[in-house]
């Protein structure tokens, strides 16, 4: 059994920062892939960065790519999403996601749906103004 759970979010101000935190335990492993989501209201959870457990590669959507950096830390199973130059569309619920990572043929188009993790945390609000 796996348990994530979410923390910093909060509100900022178009072009602040906020740094997210996911914090995992139980039954959890350093190869799986870890990813954030996000959902806004009336929309479909979107991935928006995957870094992979093997070798800490990173993806991102187009939508936060060079604005957004993940990263993690191993020895305390913590993941991290530092978000740089916010904006409004930003704003949304925020989840973290783990689960075995895609096979590479197949992972381009995988990392990104919600289907393709099990384990999820319940969320952190993040609103941009």
């Amino acid at each position: 059994h796996v348990q994530l759970v979410e923390s910093g979010g909060g509100s900022v101000q178009a072009g602040g920062s906020l740094r997210l935190s996911c914090a995992a335990s139980g039954d959890t492993y350093d190869s799986f892939c870890m990813a954030w989501f996000r959902q806004a209201p009336g929309q479909e959870r979107e991935g928006i960065a995957v870094i992979e457990g093997a070798d800490g590669t990173t993806t991102y959507a187009e939508a936060v790519r060079g604005r957004f950096t993940i990263s993690r830390d191993s020895a305390k199973k913590t993941m991290y999403l530092q978000m740089n130059n916010l904006k409004s569309e930003d704003s949304g619920m925020y989840y973290c996601a783990e689960d075995f990572c895609p096979s590479s043929a197949a992972f381009a188009r995988s990392w990104y749906r919600a289907r393709s993790y099990s384990y999820w945390g319940r969320g952190t609000q993040v609103t941009v103004s």
